[in-house]
């Protein structure tokens, strides 16, 4: 058995210039970053040492067995709060993160940086109602990350990056420009664009993919699409059906909502979730928030979870089978489900 290595007498995350809650791509950004200013062939010889340090900070911090070492001894106390990604990975071996520096190569991006900004905050102004209620519950873009690694841009960028949060903010509807999530992901969009040639020379695979996912992911997944997703015309028309209803009907189908007996979570049909399906996610929840505005107040928690179920279900019927949507519509079966086609034997599609 190899013996285990010494723990370095100082503060790796000072030698990287991190905080000590840095993500795995924020570690990587850093190291090339510093090595490219303090490399021997750049700096000189002197320089080697200061390298050699940066490099053993490197193998320490993107190993995620030696940094939950260090951290267990040196930074007991920090929180696990990890920014921009998380700290299961990816996170590959020091000797194989050094030798992608030379061989990643960048993504191709066919419009430059200024003009595909400028095309976005023109969309930007051009969102829909629907557009608008959808980023309102888009999962928040990583900002801290990029304030973690802005110290690393050319000067160019960070004064890019300091007037782009005011420029999208002003592009956006009055209504909108103060949510969080809206904002949020607009500007980590954006972020995207102007940063892309920056992340793709200091970040390769696995690392690259999942900056970009989680910098878009808030946009790409209430943007361009149908306000309830695939199942918007189905649920539209539940809800329809639903806001019909006198008001103590709808009260009674309420007090007819069972005891849950289950995990309090939503479920996701095999082969989705909402960690890998945000688009759906944003759809169920959308779909959840304007059939709750509907509920007669008081509404007890366990109606309004009924409620709640059901229509998570509708946006996702066509994943769940027919036994499950019945049993997640519960007593909202006779109003939301969509009729089932005629047929001996046949209740509902």
């Amino acid at each position: 058995m190899a013996p285990r290595p010494m723990l370095p007498p100082d503060d790796l995350y000072a030698r990287l210039e991190l905080p000590v809650d840095a993500s795995y791509e924020a570690v990587e950004i850093a190291w090339r970053a510093l090595l490219k200013q303090h490399h021997p062939d750049v700096a000189g010889p002197a320089a080697g040492e200061l390298a050699k340090r940066i490099n053993v900070a490197h193998d320490w911090l993107s190993d995620p067995e030696l940094r939950a070492r260090y951290d267990r001894e040196r930074h007991p106390r920090r929180g696990a709060a990890i920014v921009g990604g998380d700290r299961r990975g990816p996170s590959p071996r020091s000797s194989a993160a050094r030798a992608s520096v030379r061989t990643a190569r960048p993504v191709r991006r066919p419009v430059a940086p200024a003009e595909a900004i400028a095309r976005h905050v023109d969309r930007i102004r051009r969102l829909t109602e629907d557009e608008l209620d959808r980023l309102s519950l888009a999962e928040t873009a990583p900002i801290a990350f990029i304030a973690t690694i802005s110290r690393f841009l050319p000067a160019d960028r960070q004064d890019a990056l300091r007037t782009l949060e005011p420029m999208i903010q002003d592009a956006l509807p009055r209504r909108a420009r103060w949510d969080p999530p809206t904002r949020d992901a607009a500007v980590g969009f954006a972020q995207e664009i102007l940063l892309g040639p920056f992340l793709d020379e200091h970040l390769s695979g696995a690392f690259r993919d999942r900056v970009r996912e989680r910098l878009t992911r808030g946009w790409q997944a209430a943007v361009d699409q149908p306000r309830y997703g695939p199942s918007t015309a189905v649920v539209a028309e539940a809800l329809r059906r639903l806001a019909s209803l006198p008001p103590a009907e709808r009260s009674r189908i309420a007090g007819q909502a069972p005891r849950p007996t289950g995990p309090s979570d939503l479920p996701w049909p095999r082969g989705l979730s909402p960690v890998d399906d945000d688009g759906l996610r944003v759809s169920s929840a959308l779909a959840q928030r304007d059939a709750l505005a509907l509920l007669p107040e008081p509404a007890t928690s366990l109606a309004r979870r009924s409620l709640a179920r059901a229509m998570h279900g509708l946006v996702l019927r066509h994943a769940f089978k027919a036994a499950e949507l019945e049993r997640l519509a519960g007593p909202w079966a006779p109003i939301i489900l969509p009729p089932a086609p005629a047929g001996p034997g046949t209740r509902r599609r």
